[in-house]
């Protein structure tokens, strides 16, 4: 048995170390190589021993370091994949998050909100909320694209705050393949805002 059990600890570390610093993942991605308490007790000891660090219940790094700001913390990013699953769930950047990603907003959310066709969570890391809110097939339609995170930035700003200069900056950081790309998914936009869409393709094609 401790034979058994020494094995799953060496292949649990051997996946951690082959991920790399940074790595942010959970139990379930070990539960390939052992059961529900054997994993667990393997990432309790690598706790305690300092390899890995544990961010929240049920959610582990393995931390970067620098040498004058010391332990690092994961991304929004890293933490919500992990959060969504070794299933490849989809993830889409939504509400103040979204906007801030594209420059549309200076503020950097301390709440970061991501749609995701997977199960709804909650997990508070340092003095960050990371919230995975499961929504509509059609919501996800466009996560992962430069189209989807343009349409929850936007829906968050709402249509009587976008102005010229909201316009501008989208001007400037969508290049030809995305503003391609916008047109493409112009039906899973809201009317206003395929109308946004339409007149960043119009400047581009007159520019």
């Amino acid at each position: 048995m401790k034979m058994n059990l020494k094995s799953i600890d060496n292949k649990i570390l051997s996946r951690i170390y082959g991920h790399g610093r940074g790595w942010v993942f959970t139990p379930n991605d070990f539960k390939d190589l052992g059961s529900r308490n054997a994993v667990a007790s393997s990432l309790k000891r690598y706790k305690q021993s300092g390899q890995i660090r544990q961010l929240a219940r049920g959610l582990y790094d393995y931390p970067k370091s620098d040498h004058q700001l010391g332990l690092l913390l994961p991304s929004s990013d890293d933490i919500a994949k992990a959060l969504a699953g070794r299933d490849a769930a989809r993830l889409q950047p939504t509400g103040a998050y979204a906007a801030n990603l594209l420059g549309l907003s200076t503020q950097v959310p301390m709440k970061v909100t991501y749609l995701t066709d997977s199960l709804s969570r909650t997990v508070q890391v340092g003095n960050r909320q990371i919230i995975l809110k499961r929504t509509t097939p059609r919501n996800m339609a466009t996560a992962g694209r430069i189209s989807g995170l343009v349409i929850q930035a936007l829906r968050h700003i709402g249509r009587k705050n976008v102005d010229d200069q909201i316009i501008a900056q989208l001007d400037r950081v969508l290049g030809t393949q995305a503003r391609s790309q916008l047109m493409k998914d112009v039906r899973y936009a809201p009317a206003w805002i395929a109308d946004i869409f339409r007149n960043l393709a119009l400047e581009e094609v007159s520019a």
